[in-house]
């Protein structure tokens, strides 16, 4: 299946780079084009798009509004939000708009693929300065007495670790979850990241913890 993506960013040229990144690929291809917020919600709505790429400066509406309105609008839409800004402001923000996704355009032209397609799967995309804010905001909560979430790790990270735990090889859980194993490798090393561990030992006395696995 190919996704059909909405592209939206205030500079023409950007929008061509990105497009021709994007076309180059056999799953992927840009039907749609916005120079405003405004125009990415009324392509959004009216188009059969799969996924909006929403740059977070934008005239008129920004990329965040945009997002809320399509999340409102069309929530079968994924977005990934596309910024300049390794901001962790911003990316709260985008999370709470509806975004499944950060991308830095520092960076588009490694990144926004794998993001896209992550987006498709239901998976989160974040880059790596975004994961030690997630990580630094739930400590800060923590700290605060606020309430937390029930877990750091995504449900399909936390699928991983359960698979891990149960003794299951990377092509084993790449099968079974009906990913790659490159994939399977990304999140490993993620989960290890947020977590602060090291090895399968460590993550199966996690996954034992926190009930995701019996004894």
């Amino acid at each position: 299946m190919t996704t059909r993506i909405l592209l939206a960013d205030d500079h023409a040229l950007v929008r061509r780079g990105l497009r021709l990144i994007l076309d180059a690929e056999p799953d992927l291809t840009v039907v749609a084009e916005a120079a405003d917020g405004a125009e990415a919600i009324d392509a959004a709505v009216a188009g059969e798009i799969d996924l909006a790429i929403l740059d977070i400066a934008m005239p008129r509406l920004t990329g965040i509004q945009a997002a809320r309105e399509i999340s409102r609008r069309a929530p079968e839409i994924r977005i990934l939000m596309l910024s300049m800004y390794d901001n962790e402001r911003y990316f709260f923000e985008a999370l709470k708009a509806g975004a499944s996704g950060y991308v830095l355009k520092s960076v588009a032209d490694q990144d926004l693929m794998e993001a896209c397609r992550a987006a498709m799967r239901g998976e989160p995309f974040l880059y790596q300065g975004a994961v030690t804010a997630l990580v630094r905001d739930y400590l800060r909560r923590d700290r605060q007495g606020d309430r937390l979430p029930d877990s750091i790790l995504t449900p399909r990270e936390e699928e991983i670790v359960k698979l891990i735990a149960e003794g299951h090889s990377a092509k084993e859980i790449a099968e079974t979850l009906v990913i790659s194993v490159k994939t399977v490798d990304r999140h490993r090393a993620n989960i290890l990241q947020k977590l602060g561990m090291r090895d399968r030992v460590a993550l199966t006395r996690y996954a034992i913890r926190a009930g995701l696995v019996e004894l």
